[in-house]
This record gives structure tokens, C-alpha cells and sequence, in this order.
């Protein structure tokens, strides 16, 4: 987790920004980050909350504090850099969502509280890359996202008009069809609840919903799945492209030295066997 840095800093900045960075104080907030964790999880047992609550909420504040400590001193070393790194901004909003008042109208912000969990994220390299291969792969979840949404609205106006009348209940509105084609895409009873009561009354009905698990379940939501591979397939192939460039960087600077140093050994050698050349 490193911001882009200025080209130039303050001596005392670029302590801060050092020791923002170091490796033991990134391990000290992801300890503090999963006991918060485990706090904010204590938090919704009224058994425990009635013997030690207090100590719980005050350790949550303590380690609040030490977030927005750290969130101070990363503004501070990298200034408007900060805001250039989307995970440092993540960070920002995260921690503060947590000051925000949790009272009145703003109760419900007390459940975001937990978000600050997520933080978790910024501070694993592996888990950066599955998030930034699902950010990678959205344009093409989206595009299968309309398809999907294309199938489901006409497979909804089929079955309401099919089955309507006899299942209104699942069947009665495109609302209500949506919903039960949604039940049926996740396989959650969708033979013994739904497809073999509306296959009693109308024996046809199979030919509606085998072919529309078939579309809907395993070939559009597999799709999903193949998007969100090749987001992480090309990001590992970048990563190692950029090994390989540096690699390759290394070797040619090896290769130009070798022929320096073969151009100055010959030239020694031409001047020990003709000494008087050089005079």
C-alpha cells in the first residue's frame, strides 16, 4: 500500500511518510484492523455486551483513534497524492463514515461501522488483486448483466401471460414473475415448489423452464465467472510481463557491460603487444 509520492519532500514528510510505510506499522493496523473486527462481532452479543461492554466500546474508540491517526499522518506526508490512490481514498471513507454521528436520523450509520473491517483489503496485496480484477471485469459483468436482463424480461412476460391466471401468486404480475424466475435461476426449490406444481396444470411447461435454466443458470451466470477469470488471468499476465521487462532490463545492461569490459580488454591487449603505438 504505497500512494503516489511527490518528486520532492520535507525531510520531516518524508519521515512520515516512512513511517507510514514501514512494514511493522502496516502489521500493527491490520492486527488492530482484525481485533476491531472481532470487537464490532462482540458488539452483537447482549451476553457479552452486559459483562464487559464497556471495555469493548472503549477499546473500539481507542483503535477509531488510531486509524484516524494514521489516515492524519498519511495526508500530511503525501498531500493531494493521498487522494490520487483509490485505496487510500477507500481508507478515507471507510474511517470517516466511523465519526459520522450514530444517532437519531443517523442511526442506521452505526451498522456501517463494520465496513471498517474492509479495510483488511488495502493492507493484503491478494486481496488487492481480486478486487481490482472484479473492478477490471465490470464492463463486461455489465454487458452480460443486460443480456441477462434482456432474457429475464421477455421469460417474465411469457410466464405471466402462460401461467398467470392459474399461479398468480408466482405467476400474477411481471413483478411477481421476475421474482419466481429469480427463485428458479438459483435452483432453490424450483422442481418440487414451483416447476412440477405449473408442470400438473400445463404439462407443456417443461419445454419453459429446462431451457431456461440452461440460458439463465449455466450458461449466463458462467459466463459471470469466465469475466472475472480473464480479469485475473490478464492482471497476473501484466505482472509478469512486467518481471519479464525487468528482467530482460537487467540482462541487456549485463550484456552492455560484458562489451565494455571485452572492448577495454582488448584495447589493454593491443597496447601490451605494441608498447610503442601508445608512446
Amino acid at each position: 500500500m504505497s500512494p503516489v509520492q511527490p518528486v520532492t519532500k520535507p525531510k520531516f514528510q518524508q519521515r512520515v511518510s516512512t513511517l507510514v510505510e514501514n512494514s511493522l506499522t502496516q502489521g500493527i493496523l491490520l492486527t488492530l484492523i482484525l481485533i476491531n473486527a472481532i470487537t464490532l462481532g462482540l458488539e452483537t452479543v447482549p451476553s457479552v455486551m452486559n459483562t464487559i461492554g464497556g471495555f469493548i466500546l472503549l477499546l473500539d474508540k481507542a483503535i477509531l483513534s488510531v486509524f484516524v491517526l494514521e489516515i492524519a499522518l498519511r495526508l500530511y506526508a503525501y498531500r493531494l497524492a493521498f487522494f490520487k490512490n483509490p485505496w487510500s481514498v477507500f481508507d478515507f471513507v471507510v474511517v470517516g463514515i466511523a465519526l459520522l454521528p450514530a444517532s437519531g436520523p443517523f442511526a442506521v450509520l452505526r451498522a456501517l461501522r463494520v465496513l471498517r473491517v474492509l479495510r483488511v483489503l488495502t493492507f493484503v496485496p491478494s486481496m488487492r488483486k481480486i478486487v481490482g480484477a472484479l473492478v477490471k471485469s465490470l464492463n463486461g459483468m455489465l454487458s452480460i448483466a443486460m443480456v441477462l436482463a434482456l432474457v429475464y424480461y421477455v421469460a417474465a412476460v411469457m410466464v405471466t401471460k402462460l401461467f398467470g391466471d392459474a399461479f398468480p401468486e408466482w405467476f400474477g404480475s411481471i413483478g411477481a414473475s421476475l421474482y419466481t424466475l429469480f427463485q428458479v435461476m438459483t435452483l432453490e426449490s424450483w422442481s418440487m415448489g414451483i416447476a412440477r406444481p405449473v408442470i400438473a396444470e400445463f404439462p407443456y411447461a417443461w419445454a419453459f423452464f429446462i431451457p431456461f435454466i440452461l440460458i439463465a443458470t449455466f450458461t449466463m451466470l458462467n459466463l459471470f465467472i469466465a469475466v472475472i477469470v480473464n480479469a485475473v488471468q490478464s492482471m497476473h499476465d501484466e505482472e509478469h510481463q512486467e518481471e519479464h521487462d525487468a528482467e530482460q532490463a537487467t540482462q541487456e545492461q549485463l550484456v552492455q557491460l560484458l562489451q565494455q569490459l571485452q572492448s577495454e580488454v582488448t584495447a589493454l591487449r593491443a597496447e601490451l603487444k605494441n608498447p610503442s603505438a601508445t608512446k
